[in-house]
């Protein structure tokens, strides 16, 4: 039997990575992204799973849609084993003079958004639980969880939010057998990340840069964390976000000391 996972952001950066690395894996994936030029191009560019590959248009801070498409994966897929929540946004801004709006968009997209998807999900994941089938929810959180900056206040807040969300939607899941986890990167080289813009723009905010280890990651690294989560593996992880960061959240480097 095939298994059949759900992702969001699934048109890139770390949601295409993770929809490419299922697919090589075997599974059937439905690939839920806001940008349908896109995922159009996705799509083109996983031409070898095309076979197994589900593309629909999705707005994940919107109750009404996330209810319709799921609605609609429901008729096709009444039985699914993972929903990985990979789409975000970043909104940069001192947290006095952010607009309100920018504010409710951010967690509207990074917190409600998840919580939306989960809640629609959950009807679909516990039959396959209930089978004996894997179930999994994986949240992407962020190291700004941990550690957040200045600059990026509201964002910070929106992925911390998530990680206490998963801490207790995992327990409540337990009943069911659906693990739920979120993983927090670092910088990664994403679109979101190169998209930033210049040190204007930015303001007090920077990216973590190169990790300890000596780079940034790459989608594909936190794609495996993701493919970790959803293997037998990881069958007694629950409630809990997992750094993926190359240790930056470890230890405070000095500036100047190097790495």
């Amino acid at each position: 039997m095939t298994s059949v996972a759900v992702v969001t952001g699934a048109a890139s950066g770390i949601g295409l990575a993770t929809t490419r690395r299922l697919l090589s894996e075997g599974w059937a994936v439905i690939a839920l992204d806001i940008a349908e030029s896109q995922l159009a191009a996705a799509r083109t560019s996983l031409s070898d799973g095309a076979s197994r590959l589900t593309t629909m248009v999705c707005d994940v801070s919107s109750t009404a849609h996330v209810e319709k498409v799921f609605g609609q994966i429901k008729s096709t897929h009444p039985v699914i084993n993972a929903l990985i929540c990979c789409a975000g946004i970043l909104r940069l801004g001192a947290l006095e003079s952010m607009a309100v709006e920018e504010f409710d968009r951010v967690f509207s997209v990074n917190t409600r958004g998840p919580w939306l998807c989960a809640r629609a999900a959950l009807p679909l994941l516990k039959p396959a639980a209930a089978a004996g089938q894997a179930a999994r929810i994986v949240f992407m959180s962020s190291i700004a969880a941990i550690r957040p900056k200045t600059g990026g206040g509201a964002y910070a807040g929106s992925k911390a939010a998530l990680s206490q969300l998963t801490r207790v939607l995992g327990v409540e899941c337990g009943k069911y057998g659906i693990l739920v986890n979120a993983i927090a990167p670092g910088t990664v080289d994403t679109p979101m990340i190169r998209n930033i813009g210049s040190t204007s723009q930015m303001g007090q905010y920077r990216p973590s840069g190169d990790s300890p280890l000596g780079r940034v990651a790459t989608p594909d690294d936190i794609a495996s964390v993701v493919w970790f989560l959803l293997g037998e593996n990881a069958r007694y992880i629950t409630g809990t976000t997992i750094p993926a960061d190359g240790g930056t959240s470890a230890a405070f480097v000095p500036p100047g000391t190097g790495r």
